[in-house]
C-alpha cells in the first residue's frame, strides 16, 4: 500500500514539474515562440482526439478536441492584429474559423477526415510560423 502511494506522489510530483517547465517556458519565450507553442499545443489535442476516436473514447475526444478548439479560437485567432496585418490577418482568421469548423465536424461525426485536413492545415501555417522564426533569428 505504502509503495501505492510512492507511486502516486511520484506522479503528482511529476505532474507539478511538468506544469512549472511550461509556466517557465511561456514566461521566457518570445512572442513569436507563444505561437509556436500555440500551435504545437493544438496539435497535440488534434493528435489525442484522433488516438480517443479510433479508440471509442467519446468523452476523452470532445475534451482533446475542445482544447484544440481554444487554442484555434481563443490563442491563433485571438493573436491576429488586424490592423497591422491586413490581408494576411483576415486570411489567417478565415483558414482559423474554417479549421475551427473541421473540428467541430470531427467531434459531431466522427469524422477523422476532417481531424486530419485539419491538423494538416494547422501543420502548414506552423511550418511557415517557424521559417519566419528561423529567418528572424538568423537576421
Amino acid at each position: 500500500m505504502s509503495a501505492m502511494r510512492g507511486v502516486t506522489a511520484y506522479g503528482r510530483g511529476a505532474g507539478a514539474y511538468a506544469r512549472v517547465g511550461v509556466e517557465s517556458g511561456v514566461m521566457s519565450a518570445s512572442p513569436h515562440q507563444l505561437i509556436v507553442m500555440l500551435f504545437d499545443g493544438a496539435q497535440a489535442s488534434i493528435r489525442a482526439a484522433r488516438l480517443h476516436m479510433q479508440a471509442g473514447n467519446v468523452a476523452e475526444k470532445g475534451k482533446a478536441i475542445s482544447r484544440a478548439l481554444d487554442i484555434v479560437n481563443n490563442g491563433l485567432l485571438a493573436a491576429l492584429d488586424a490592423e497591422r496585418g491586413g490581408e494576411i490577418a483576415e486570411r489567417l482568421a478565415s483558414l482559423y474559423d474554417y479549421i475551427a469548423r473541421l473540428l467541430l465536424a470531427a467531434n459531431r461525426h466522427d469524422d477523422e477526415a476532417s481531424l486530419t485536413q485539419a491538423e494538416k492545415l494547422l501543420d502548414d501555417v506552423a511550418s511557415a510560423w517557424r521559417e519566419i522564426g528561423d529567418q528572424t533569428a538568423r537576421g
